[in-house]
Order: C-alpha cells, then sequence, then structure tokens
C-alpha cells in the first residue's frame, strides 16, 4: 500500500469527495485508511455494567485506500505514487511533478 500513516491524502470518490485530510491509521492488509474528522457514524450503545454509559457515540470507520490519493505539495494536487532509490534508501516521489513525498 502507497499511503502511510501522517499523509496528506484527499478523497477522489464517495460522500466526501473533494475533502483533504491526514491518515490517522493505514491497515494494509485490509487495503483500508483512518481519516482525521471524515467518515464518522453514529453507534448506538447499550449500557453494560457501569464502565460503558449508554447513548450515541461518534465512531470513526475506515475507507478503502482506492478512494484517497495522496496530496502532492509540490504542484498541489492529487498524485500517483512511484518509487525512486536515492542515496541507497527507497522513497515515494510524485508521478507528475518527480518531487518527492
Amino acid at each position: 500500500m502507497k499511503i502511510h500513516k501522517g499523509d496528506d491524502v484527499l478523497v477522489i470518490a464517495g460522500k466526501f469527495r473533494g475533502e483533504r485530510a491526514r491518515v490517522e491509521e493505514a491497515m494494509p492488509r485490509e487495503n483500508k485508511v483512518i481519516l482525521e474528522g471524515l467518515n464518522i457514524a453514529k453507534r448506538h450503545t447499550k449500557q453494560q455494567g457501569e464502565l460503558l454509559q449508554a447513548g450515541i457515540i461518534d465512531k470513526v470507520m475506515p475507507m478503502h485506500v482506492s478512494n484517497v490519493a495522496i496530496w502532492c505539495g509540490g504542484h498541489k494536487g492529487p498524485a500517483r505514487v512511484g518509487f525512486k532509490v536515492a542515496e541507497g534508501a527507497k522513497v515515494r516521489v510524485c508521478r507528475k511533478c518527480g518531487g518527492t513525498l
């Protein structure tokens, strides 16, 4: 998966299309990401003992990685990711402008 935790991304499909957010968590096995402040669902919970209060709780839901594109600061737009070996280290680069991500 080419998107990592802490990346700035642009949502390119779905309910939040056109919004920019930061990746809070990347889940490569499921090909999903959790975005900061987006894709929040309401969860109705029942009280369980004295620990968990009953009510409606906001729950952050994962979004499929194909619905987001990494944001490139070089050309100020969404980017496709490529890889390059520079000084013995593998780095991610923007396919459009060639800048490192």
